[in-house]
């Protein structure tokens, strides 16, 4: 008996999950030629094959975040019915906006517009259209897709945590499929290590694109080399910070840096827009959201032929935005008790996607001005293409500054949120779980991005984001089943209770007249 109760608290998540990890790592580390050779032939596996699970997938997240909106289920609380929400609308957003996207914003909010633009799909380079199509795809990529994502899989975790009172664990949200015994047993475990491991590859990736970032600032604005040695050195000083912020508590640490990382944002967005051609931005932002809209579903399903273009962007995005729905659902979830679905899911769909669709039309505008042959020579660094574009504006060196000083931020908060949610994942969904386990995933998550470095840059960043994420994208998508199953039981058990008390209501009633 003491031998069976010691097996039970055995932590399988925690331990196989580090082990997985700890050996991508120390291979990738060792052996970087054999790392992304392996990495390479799983990524053409699954871009020839599977490419259509993310495409379809990513749009059926969409379409049920749309009806959740206008459903009878969005006056459902995610909590208790006397919950309330723990935070200011104006903090909830910056601390799931930072979560949510931090570093990419900044990494790509010039760079792609402009690839798109001397490369378009269907429309001579360097034109109007160029133009249009450039602010489509970036629209199609940064808007409602992975907010969707996020709302998806935070709303069912929020809601089997606070509601359902189950642990703050993906294998949580397929408790009305599996039931106590499949969440608890090897299905649930196994969900639950995929979301680890996901979200230490999606975050690294992240994080990794975002050194390159910080490093070619450096090495643009104030002629300090970029070579792997800084790049690591970045990484060593930004592990510290998030480690110390993330053991510091979620109202310390994590609020305090999103609110610092908003106003940040909101200063470059503001200098970009004063400094730049504003009636052109208006132009491309109509242009551009008309062309998101009326094509949004044929976008949504497009896969060339080659399959080159969607490896590299839609993909990739997908891929990219999958791997990080583990983390920035759980801590959606966390930071979102006491809302109600439809609150939640506008305010976690809508109001970010408006923002990152700003956020790239202003940006982009800044690039695509400076003409074909600049966005050319100027993508075709991707880390030092954002500061090329501010030198050819007036205040741009500032800009330049405060760009690198945000990455920063978003840097720390961003694995200051996931180190905080793997160790929820690794401590049975408990909300508060201990600074070791915090401290070894985000020695762990930082051991990963220097490994990717190592193993080949963005390239390999981008095929080991596509292949850890194959496994979740599936997953995320059987969730809609467990969801609309929970929801329709709740409403059903509620005009139940609600038939009863008219009845009792309307038989005490006639009690009373009787008597």
């Amino acid at each position: 008996m003491n031998n069976e109760i010691k097996q039970n608290k055995i932590n399988y998540v925690f331990i196989i999950s580090l082990i997985l990890t700890s050996i991508v790592v120390i291979t990738a580390i060792i052996s970087p030629d054999i790392f992304e050779t392996i990495s390479n032939s799983m990524f053409k596996v699954i871009i020839n094959n599977f490419s259509w699970i993310y495409t379809i997938g990513m749009l059926a997240l969409v379409i049920f975040a749309v009806f959740l909106i206008f459903s009878k289920y969005g006056n459902i609380r995610l909590g208790k019915d006397t919950d309330r929400p723990e935070f200011s609308n104006l903090s909830w957003f910056s601390m799931l906006f930072g979560a949510g996207m931090g570093i990419g914003l900044v990494f790509f909010g010039a760079v792609e517009p402009m690839k798109h633009f001397i490369a378009p799909i269907g429309s001579q380079p360097g034109s109007s259209e160029a133009v249009t199509f450039a602010m489509q795809q970036s629209y199609i990529h940064w808007g409602l897709h992975p907010w969707a994502a996020y709302s998806i899989m935070g709303l069912a975790l929020a809601y089997f945590q606070f509601r359902k009172d189950a642990p703050g664990l993906i294998s949580s949200v397929f408790l009305p499929i599996l039931g106590e015994n499949g969440v608890r047993g090897p299905i649930g475990k196994t969900i639950d290590i995929l979301a680890v491991f996901t979200t230490v590859t999606g975050i690294a990736t992240s994080l990794g694109m975002g050194t390159m970032q910080i490093a070619g600032g450096l090495e643009y604005v104030f002629n300090i080399e970029n070579t792997i040695q800084i790049q690591i050195l970045i990484i060593a000083i930004a592990t510290i910070l998030y480690t110390l912020s993330s053991t510091s508590g979620l109202d310390k640490g994590i609020k305090t840096l999103s609110n610092i990382n908003l106003s940040l944002a909101a200063f470059i967005l503001i200098g970009a827009i004063l400094i730049g051609p504003k009636l052109d931005m208006l132009r491309n932002l109509g242009n551009g959201g008309v062309a998101y809209l009326t094509q949004f579903i044929s976008q949504s399903l497009y896969i060339d032929p080659s399959k080159a273009w969607i490896s590299q962007w839609r993909v990739f995005y997908w891929a990219l935005w999958i791997a990080w729905i583990p983390f920035v659902s759980i801590f959606i979830a966390r930071i979102s008790k006491g809302r109600t679905i439809r609150e939640f899911i506008i305010g976690v769909t809508l109001v970010p996607a408006l923002a990152c669709i700003i956020w790239f039309t202003v940006f982009g505008t800044l690039g695509i001005n400076l003409g074909a042959e600049f966005a050319s020579n100027a993508t075709s660094v991707t880390e030092t293409a954002l500061f090329k574009v501010f030198s050819n504006y007036q205040f741009g060196n500032i800009l330049s500054v405060v760009s690198m000083v945000l990455l920063c931020t978003f840097f720390v908060s961003s694995a200051d949120s996931a180190t905080y949610v793997l160790g929820m994942f690794t401590s049975n969904g408990d909300l508060n779980p201990s600074n070791q386990k915090k401290i070894i995933w985000g020695i762990v998550q930082a051991g990963l991005a220097i490994a990717l470095l190592l193993s080949g840059g963005l390239q390999t960043l981008q095929m080991v984001s596509i292949v850890s994420a194959f496994p979740f994208a599936i997953i995320v998508n059987i969730s809609i089943v467990s969801i609309v199953k929970a929801l329709r039981e709740e409403v059903k058990q509620s005009e139940k209770t609600l038939a009863d008390t008219e009845e009792d209501l309307s038989k005490e009633c006639i009690i009373s007249k009787m008597g």
